[in-house]
C-alpha cells in the first residue's frame, strides 16, 4: 500500500495530484533553450515538504511515460526509503564511495515501471564533501545516460550547503514552500544564498495552498 503522502499514486484524480501534473508540465516546457532533465528539490528550512514534493513530482513524470529516477540525496536525514517502504542498505553513497559501484547502480523498483528509486545508502560522516566531489559529477553523468529525468531530494538550503553544491552540478533547483509554515524572511534568505553562488533557481512551488472555490466545485461534481 503506497504511503498516503504519495497522493499522485493513492488518489491520482484529486486536485492535489492534478496540481503536481501541472508542475510537471511547467517544468517540461519551462525552458526553450535548455531542457531541465536533472533537478534538485529542496526547501528553505526543514518541515516544508520537499521530500513529499520530490516523490510526487517524480511519480507524475513517470506517469507521463518518461523514464524517471528519484534520488535521495539528503545524506543527513534521508526519508525516501521510509516513504516508499524499501530497505536502505545500499544507495547513492554506495555509488559514491565504492569502487566499481558506479557501473552497477543499486536502483530499486517502484509501483511504476517507469520510475526507479535510488535511496541514500549509508550516511557518510562528511556529506558536503561527498556531494561536492568530482565523483558526484561522474555519478550524475552515469545516471543521466540511463533515464529521461532525475529528481534529487536534497537537504534544506539554510540548514547546510549540500543543496547548493548539488544544484550546481544539475540543471537547477526547485524550492518548496508550505502555506502557513514557510516564513517570508527564510524564503528570501534561501533565495539570496542560492543566487550568491549562482545556483540556477528554476522556481518555487507552494504546498497546501487553499483552492479556489470554483476549482473545488469542479472536482466535487
Amino acid at each position: 500500500m503506497p504511503d498516503p503522502n504519495l497522493i499522485t499514486l493513492t488518489d491520482p484524480r484529486s486536485p492535489v495530484a492534478e496540481a503536481y501534473r501541472t508542475l510537471r508540465t511547467n517544468l517540461m516546457f519551462s525552458s526553450v533553450d535548455r531542457a531541465i532533465r536533472v533537478l534538485v528539490v529542496s526547501s528553505a528550512v526543514p518541515g516544508e515538504g520537499k521530500s513529499t514534493a520530490a516523490a510526487n513530482l517524480a511519480v507524475t513524470l513517470a506517469q507521463s511515460g518518461q523514464r524517471t529516477l528519484l534520488v535521495d540525496c539528503d545524506l543527513r536525514k534521508p526519508s525516501q526509503h521510509l516513504l516508499w517502504g524499501v530497505p536502505n542498505e545500499q544507495g547513492l553513497t554506495t555509488m559514491l564511495l565504492e569502487t566499481g559501484a558506479r557501473d552497477r547502480p543499486p536502483l530499486q523498483p517502484t509501483a511504476l515501471d517507469s520510475l526507479s528509486l535510488l535511496t541514500s545508502g549509508p550516511l557518510p560522516p562528511n556529506p558536503a564533501d561527498v556531494i561536492g566531489s568530482r565523483r558526484m559529477e561522474e555519478v550524475i553523468a552515469t545516471l543521466r545516460e540511463q533515464v529521461d529525468y532525475i529528481v534529487f531530494d536534497a537537504p534544506p538550503v539554510l540548514a547546510v550547503t549540500d543543496a547548493a553544491l548539488l544544484a550546481l552540478k544539475t540543471d537547477g533547483l526547485l524550492l518548496v514552500l508550505r502555506a502557513g509554515v514557510s516564513r517570508r524572511d527564510q524564503t528570501a534568505r534561501a533565495k539570496q544564498e542560492l543566487e550568491r553562488v549562482n545556483v540556477p533557481l528554476i522556481g518555487a512551488v507552494l504546498l497546501d495552498a487553499p483552492r479556489d472555490a470554483s476549482v473545488r466545485a469542479y472536482y466535487s461534481n
